[in-house]
């Protein structure tokens, strides 16, 4: 069986990070967890305070 699970996640960052990088390390520790076949960014909105 496999399932797919969307979770929204909120970071706080440096204008010199990316969604894209941050996304990617988010990404990378995701896929060390058993069971996780893959994770990618599919979308991002960016909030200004």
């Amino acid at each position: 069986m496999q399932t797919n699970i969307f979770i929204k996640v909120e970071v706080e960052h440096d204008q010199a990070e990316t969604p894209e990088q941050i996304a990617g390390r988010i990404c990378r520790q995701i896929a060390k967890v058993y069971g996780v076949r893959s994770a990618e960014l599919q979308n991002f909105i960016k909030r200004e305070d």
